[in-house]
């Protein structure tokens, strides 16, 4: 009975990180969207978002069944609860991407980002990239280190956040307000799914240590 409930949870995490590999498809066309004008691509990131939703629905359906059925407690009902929430982190994250999405949308037949800022947004893209892809690794291993290290490197993705801003404020800005706004919510986008990230790795942290990470930094 055990052994099928402990394959169960881990049918779970296997979905979790099928879920990350979507968001990191996501992300990916999304900032190729943003960065060519390419409104065929956006639309298809706006549409695969239902993807992510239905696996979303998947886990929870299947981690609630297991409360229900099982009634864990101790370690595998952290483990449950845990579950639970990183899906409803990696779905924020694909509708963060839809975001950046719809914004290249909405700028056809132009490029929603300036030429001299597009090394820092394209950066910024990178990063946040990256890191989901880090995370499902981190889920698939259920490990510890690469989690902690995964909050460490957020750093650079807050000081891109913070070059985007020196940017777009700069006396030299010559592209009115709407690509300012453009730029202050895209940078908060990829900032956030970079948040994101860093709260799954950090519940990854907590299933395995019953320890939380950001408790122990403080």
């Amino acid at each position: 009975m055990r052994e099928a409930f402990h394959e169960q949870l881990d049918t779970v995490f296997d979905d979790l990180a099928g879920i990350c590999k979507l968001v990191e498809e996501a992300v990916a066309g999304a900032t190729e969207a943003l960065l060519t004008g390419n409104a065929e691509l956006a639309e298809r990131v706006i549409s695969a978002d239902v993807a992510i939703d239905r696996a979303r629905e998947k886990v929870e359906d299947q981690a609630f069944s297991l409360l229900s059925l099982q009634q864990p407690v101790a370690g595998d009902l952290r483990t449950i609860i845990a579950a639970l929430r990183m899906v409803s982190e990696l779905e924020r994250m694909g509708d963060l991407s839809v975001h950046v999405a719809k914004i290249a949308r909405l700028r056809v037949p132009n490029v929603a980002v300036p030429e001299e800022i597009r090394p820092t947004m394209s950066r910024m893209a990178e990063v946040a990239e990256d890191m989901v892809s880090r995370v499902s690794q981190i889920i698939t291993g259920r490990d510890v280190e690469a989690a902690i290290a995964l909050g460490r490197d957020d750093e650079e993705m807050d000081q891109l956040r913070r070059t985007s801003f020196v940017e777009l404020l700069a006396d030299d800005w010559s592209h009115g307000v709407e690509a300012a706004v453009d730029i202050a919510l895209l940078g908060r986008y990829y900032e956030r799914i970079a948040d994101h990230a860093v709260s799954v790795a950090n519940r990854i942290v907590f299933v395995v240590t019953g320890t939380n990470p950001r408790s122990v930094d403080a």
